[in-house]
């Protein structure tokens, strides 16, 4: 296997302060694996210019451990065609250079913190073989279970004080904030969201709720009074488990609860590590509103607005919110999936402790869903009401997801394995059992989003007489549709969050 790395990977490897641990852990994995690890003479080029002279000259001595490609490929007339239409920089035409060695099969796949050149590679149909930092990771970690050793514990609520401030997990933070340790000290009886790999720290999550009188004179343009949930602290080192999307759920579920009418965070420009907190962010509909000054520097302001509202094409965007105006269904789940695929639906019969190790498919707001319903016309938006078998009393209905895309007709069993792995409850081997079960009905793939959990668990009993369900032999076993008048008593038994749902 041949990686082909991007410039932005070359130069993380070999900054002088090391902004993603993480990127230890990539060429880690290529060695372990034994990927020739390539690289493009047009990024040689970019790094010789770079203006850290020690980072020149730390890559320039390693510059023989890498495979450099001699001869680029011919530029296919397909990356051509997309370079001329949006390439506007000579960096640009760059990325579209070193996509052209994967489009024409020279490499196999590249490791790129890029977005633009993910992007181009979905334009062209091979944005699968084009991974970051955590995807790559994501994508090792799958495919080679028996390499994997960590033992990481769910996420926890604690105190600042209870945490260790001399961890290296802060190190970046003491980088970019002079007086970090001073600040973190004075939190000490503040709550924070935190998340350990063994002894080790491996997330960390500080939010704090500022209301209409909260100054702004430091942010431009500046911001309009409104009540907000600032995203303080935020970084995930650990990756290939989902914790980035397990946090940003955490954030919307606080900001729900707390009924702001916007999420906040500040990030440093420069600050190479955070690009892939950004593509989570912006996934999930921050858009930059501007720049904040202050004595460290300038740093980027990232924005979600929460008012309520929903975008059927894309609903992510407008994350957790659920319309009542769309098509919602009824879909079942059996007991021994249910908490692994939904950990914040745990039933009160459940232990936490069966749950303790983290599993990518747990942390996942997006994820997927298997089925063989003889219904399959489901569209991005419908709403998905999950419910969990067990029979009159035990059967209770627990969780919303959201549908964003679904994936019919699939060519293969990889195919179906690779639009699985690491947001299915099930293994590769019982992907597979999946696959051969009944080829002349062969399953198909729903990507939804893990939306909310309900206070309340209506169970058959009140289903029934509450006439969601006409009787026991109704249960559904596919995707049934209800009718929007049966999704609102849903709602009102199951004593959701009347905000978030619009429409």
């Amino acid at each position: 296997m041949r990686a082909l790395l991007d410039t932005n990977i070359l130069i993380h490897r070999e900054a002088s302060v090391v902004i993603r641990e993480n990127i230890g852990l990539v060429f880690s994995w290529l060695d372990r694996l034994g990927y020739e690890k390539c690289v493009h003479p047009e990024s040689i080029g970019e790094i010789k210019q770079h203006k850290d002279k020690r980072l020149r000259d730390s890559f320039l001595a390693k510059v023989k451990s890498y495979k450099i490609i001699k001869v680029p490929a011919s530029m296919n007339p397909a990356v051509q065609a997309i370079s001329d239409e949006l390439d506007a920089t000579e960096s640009d035409r760059i990325d579209s250079k070193i996509l052209n060695e994967l489009c024409t099969e020279r490499v196999d796949l590249i490791i790129s913190e890029d977005r633009d050149i993910a992007n181009k590679a979905n334009l062209l149909g091979i944005g699968d073989k084009v991974f970051g930092i955590d995807s790559f990771l994501e994508k090792v970690t799958a495919e080679n279970p028996k390499f994997v050793d960590y033992k990481v514990l769910s996420v926890k609520k604690t105190l600042f004080g209870r945490v260790n401030i001399a961890d290296k997990f802060f190190d970046s933070f003491r980088q970019e904030y002079l007086n970090f340790d001073k600040w973190f000290n004075q939190k000490s009886d503040e709550t924070a969201y935190v998340c350990y790999e063994r002894k080790n720290l491996a997330a960390f999550l500080y939010l704090k709720i500022e209301d209409k009188r909260e100054p702004y004179a430091d942010i431009k343009p500046p911001f309009n009074p409104k009540k907000r949930l600032k995203i303080g602290t935020f970084k995930v080192e650990l990756n290939g488990y989902k914790l980035g999307e397990r946090f940003l759920k955490i954030i919307f579920d606080n900001a729900i609860k707390q009924h702001v009418d916007e999420i906040y965070v500040t990030i440093f420009p420069n600050s190479l590590g955070r690009a892939s907190l950004i593509r989570l962010l912006e996934d999930f509909g921050f858009r930059q509103h501007g720049e904040k000054l202050n004595e460290y520097g300038t740093e980027l302001v990232y924005v979600r607005d929460m008012k309520p509202r929903f975008d059927n094409a894309n609903p992510s965007l407008t994350f957790p919110f659920v319309s009542r105006t769309t098509r919602p269904f009824l879909v079942s789940i059996y007991p021994e999936y249910h908490t692994e695929l939904f950990p914040d639906s745990i039933l009160r019969t459940e232990s936490p402790d069966d749950f303790i190790e983290q599993m990518p498919h747990r942390n996942a707001i997006r994820k997927v869903y298997v089925s063989r319903s003889i219904f399959r016309d489901l569209l991005s938006g419908d709403v998905i009401i999950f419910y969990r078998t067990g029979g009159y009393r035990k059967g209770v209905v627990t969780t919303l997801g959201i549908v964003e895309n679904v994936h019919l007709g699939i060519q293969d069993e990889e195919q179906f394995i690779r639009l699985c792995r690491k947001r299915s409850v099930f293994s590769d081997d019982e992907l597979r059992k999946h696959w051969r079960y009944k080829p002349s009905n062969r399953p198909f793939i729903v990507e939804f989003l893990y939306a909310y959990s309900f206070p309340k668990r209506p169970n058959m009993e009140s289903l029934i007489k509450h006439k969601v369900i006409r009787d026991i032999e109704s249960a559904p076993r596919g995707f049934e549709r209800i009718t929007n008048e049966q999704f609102e008593t849903v709602l009102k038994l199951s004593e959701t969050d009347s905000s978030l749902i619009v429409g």
